[in-house]
Parts: C-alpha cells; structure tokens; sequence
C-alpha cells in the first residue's frame, strides 16, 4: 500500500499519558492510513488499549496531539468531535451488549440514537447486519443472556457495523473464543474491509489473528522495562516483517517463549 502522499486517517504525534503517578504510554508517534490494517500488539499493560482509546479521542494526551485527517481535534467542537465519532465503529473485548435490549434493540440503538431513519429502514439494516455476520434473523428477539460468547462479538460487530463506519476498532476481537470461532470473527474482519474499504485497528494478543488480518503491526513495549528515552514502539512493518524479525523481543512474544522473561522474573 503507497501512503507516502495520504494524509493519515489518524496520527498520534509524540504522545504521552499517564493515570496518577503511573505513566502508561511516552512519546508515542503512529499514523494511520486509510484502507489499511493495523494489528496493535504487546504484553499485558504496556498501553495498547489506552492507544486506540487516544486515537478515538475517548481519552486526550497529557502531551503530544492527535489528528484527524490531517485536523487537529483541538481544532474541533465537543459537536464536531461527537459527530466525527460517528465515522468509528467500536468491537468491544467483551461486545459490551445492553443485556436488557434484544439482540435487534442493540443492533438498531446507534441507528435510533443517531439517525432520522424510519423504522422499516432501520429493520432492514439491522436483519441485513445480522446476515452478514453468519446469524440468521431468528435472534433478533434472543437477549444477550441467551447467547454464546462468538454469537455476542458478532452481535457487537453487527451493531457497530450497522453505522457504516469508516473506521474500525476491534479490542481483543478473538479473546475467550474457541479456534474455529476466532476464525470466523478473523474471517468477518476481512470480509468487512473487503466489502467497504474499512481501515481497522486491532488490539490483539492473537498471532493468528494478526497473520491472517493486519498488513501492519506495531509493538510496544511496558514503560517499566525500557531504559529512560528508549522508545516505547520497538516494532513497526509489515506483518511479514514483524514475524521475521530479528528482535528477540519481538520474535519471542510473537512466538510465545517465555524462557528469558521466566528468567528475568525469577531474579526480581
């Protein structure tokens, strides 16, 4: 993908955030382009999730900026902000469904509080999300209780999709799901960019989600063991790269090898 010329859909520039005393994320600097996928990785607590929080602007840096299209969100009312929200889609870890609203009343509660559309408008968008994620409208009327933990990220990913976003944020797509169920939620990841050109942004700690989806990935690194300076992205390429990489750091965490970390443990 050329981005060389594109203004990024979203750049966060030299930022910086912290909660009390603890600093969580330092000078960090990443854009993204549109139409691409990036795959956000790293070990628990080393700021991935604060990240996208950043890049939606749900969270404001202590230092550094955030741009949208080239547009400083400073630059933008609390108006302007919350309607360019809208353009994001939001897969939560846990979907994050209203447990007293049907799987239909969760599906059409963006369209309803965001939009003029007539109810049979909205009927037909949600029974048409609920298709594209492979559930059929039968479930319309289940509640979330009634439903198995890959059927609520499909209603999650149905919901945020019925807003027809530009962009995409999935946080931990594929956790608690059995292999076959992540890949079907890797698989709907890919159909949805291929069906709209959506860019997306994935926190994961699942490999084989990164290899199958992300043409980028970029790692970051707990603050608490880098030296003062030392960057905190240690990683950013292609996902070819990424699992080539000749950075033990990187390779082990892609690999899951625990022995040189056990090791540092044990010397606390």
């Amino acid at each position: 993908m050329n981005s060389a010329n594109q203004t990024p859909v979203i750049e966060l520039k030299n930022t910086s955030r912290s909660f009390g005393c603890q600093k969580i994320l330092r000078d960090i600097s990443i854009k993204i382009h549109q139409g691409e996928t990036v795959a956000l990785i790293g070990e628990s607590g080393c700021g991935k999730s604060v990240t996208m929080k950043l890049m939606m602007s749900l969270l404001l840096p202590d230092q550094g900026n955030v741009y949208w299209n080239g547009k400083h969100i400073s630059e933008q009312s609390d108006k302007d902000l919350s309607r360019e929200r809208l353009r994001f889609g939001y897969l939560f870890q846990g979907a994050a469904l209203f447990d007293s609203m049907t799987v239909f009343e969760n599906i059409a509660f963006g369209l309803r509080q965001n939009t003029k559309m007539s109810d049979k408008e909205i009927k037909d968008i949600v029974q048409e999300k609920i298709r594209d994620v492979g559930l059929t409208v039968s479930v319309k009327n289940k509640k979330p209780a009634e439903l198995s933990g890959g059927m609520k990220k499909r209603v999650g990913l149905a919901r945020a999709l019925a807003m027809s976003p530009e962009v995409m944020f999935y946080d931990e797509p594929t956790t608690g799901l059995d292999p076959i169920m992540s890949d079907v939620i890797n698989e709907l990841i890919i159909q949805t960019r291929q069906q709209r050109q959506v860019t997306s942004v994935i926190v994961t700690h699942d490999m084989k989600t990164v290899q199958k989806v992300a043409d980028r990935v970029i790692m970051l690194y707990p603050l608490s063991r880098l030296s003062e300076g030392e960057p905190q992205i240690i990683f950013e390429g292609t996902t070819k790269e990424a699992f080539q990489t000749n950075d033990p750091r990187v390779s082990q965490f892609i690999t899951g090898e625990a022995r040189e970390r056990l090791q540092e443990l044990m010397e606390v």
